[in-house]
């Protein structure tokens, strides 16, 4: 993470505003991995000097120390030694303890039970150090556009590495954000929007009450390229920058490198009905895992949200219940039926031993046979009333555009 003087932002009114790198940038940072090709194969240590001078373009300070913390990921290689640094510091140590002679007679003798000549050892004891190591080759297909967007994702990690809290409010692809913030330990609730009822996620760590500690914050800046996948999101979060309190805000479009793309599709079931849809129904969008519907104290992502295209106000929420173990389909009902999702439509597997009071009393059920019947789904939509009535639908999709801190 960078540290706090190479953090590129502005304090606004209690907000911190990134500095994000765009085209104008690139021409710097091109001379910038110039320069570092140049030094292909030096010490590290020459490469550092040589970028604490004047680049041929100027750059502000902070955006090109945080660019050069980006490249040094990829130029930095491994140390090159004809021994093991640490086995040759060992035999010289060593060496050095039983005799009294000159340091040349010292290397000599370390040299000869190592089986290679003094130059090599004396070359070899310090080389895995960062200043010793050789620069590598940057990766050829890596570009000042990918540099600017891996840069900007580095600012903003560095901002939230000293987060206190995270608010989130996404909708598409929402499901991996949840699922990394429990592996990292962080824990996940579901707060209440006063002005509109909405539900949003409040992130933090166990502790986060009591003090405020680095681990929780390198968690919270890894979900950031996870988000980067989800089709609208926005981020709010409490940053502690100079011994002051500062709301960040990242959302939808902003310039930062994403993640490897999530698995879009969970089975095949889900990915042959997508097709299918798409191609029947022309004037529908499919919103993969759209929001977070709260079902008393957990979470229930639908599977897909239904929209169409000149008329939003038709939205349709799609769970498919397919091959479940039946410990899993009696809890994943029991939270749909907590949950009360109006214009919910439940595609259910023949094959599932379920009752009709199984199911949600509002939802719509359509039973298929090996593969959802997209006809039927579509045919469903259109017995559900199109009017939806988002004060009982507790979800993550809506925010504000201006937030207070």
């Amino acid at each position: 993470m960078l540290p706090e003087r190479d953090l590129a932002f502005s304090p606004v009114q209690g907000r911190a505003v990134p500095h994000y790198l765009g085209p104008e940038d690139e021409p710097w940072l091109r001379s910038l991995m110039d320069e570092v090709r140049r030094f292909e194969g030096r010490p590290g240590a020459e490469l550092d000097e040589r970028l604490a001078s004047p680049l041929p373009h100027a750059a502000p300070d902070d955006r090109r120390r945080m660019a050069i913390r980006v490249l040094a990921r990829f130029a930095r290689g491994a140390c090159r030694a004809a021994v093991q640094p640490r086995r040759a510091r060992a035999f010289v140590f060593a060496e050095r303890a039983v005799r009294a002679g000159a340091r040349e007679d010292v290397l000599l003798a370390a040299a000869r039970r190592l089986g290679v000549e003094p130059e090599a050892v004396e070359e070899s004891l310090f080389a895995d150090l960062p200043g010793e190591r050789r620069v590598s080759a940057l990766p050829n297909d890596l570009s000042t556009k990918e540099l600017a967007a891996r840069t900007n994702l580095l600012l903003v990690q560095s901002l939230l590495f000293r987060a206190t809290s995270v608010r989130i409010e996404a909708e598409g692809n929402a499901r991996p954000v949840v699922r990394h913030a429990k592996l990292r330990g962080l824990i996940v609730t579901v707060a209440e929007r006063e002005d509109q009822g909405d539900a949003a996620l409040e992130i933090s760590g166990p502790f986060a009450l009591f003090r405020r500690t680095l681990l929780y914050g390198r968690a919270l800046a890894g979900l950031v390229p996870v988000l980067a996948w989800c089709d609208r999101f926005r981020l709010r979060a409490r940053c502690v920058l100079g011994n002051r309190e500062h709301v960040l805000h990242v959302q939808s479009g902003d310039p930062v490198f994403p993640a490897p793309e999530p698995i879009r599709y969970d089975s095949r079931l889900e990915r042959r009905f997508a097709k299918d849809f798409l191609a029947l129904a022309p004037d529908w969008d499919l919103v993969r895992e759209p929001e977070a519907v709260r079902a008393g104290g957990a979470l229930v992502f639908p599977d897909f949200a239904l929209v169409h295209r000149r008329d939003p106000g038709r939205r349709r929420l799609l769970e498919i219940v397919g091959f479940w173990t039946p410990a899993y389909l009696a809890e994943k009902l029991a939270r749909l039926r907590e949950a009360r999702i109006p214009n919910l439509i439940l595609a259910v597997d023949e094959e599932r031993n379920c009752a009709e009071e199984d199911f949600p009393p509002d939802a719509r059920v359509v039973r298929f046979r090996g593969r959802v019947d997209a006809a039927a789904i579509l045919a469903a939509i259109e017995e559900l009333p199109v009017q939806i009535e988002r004060d009982d639908v507790r979800v993550v999709n809506r925010v504000e555009r201006i937030m207070k801190p």
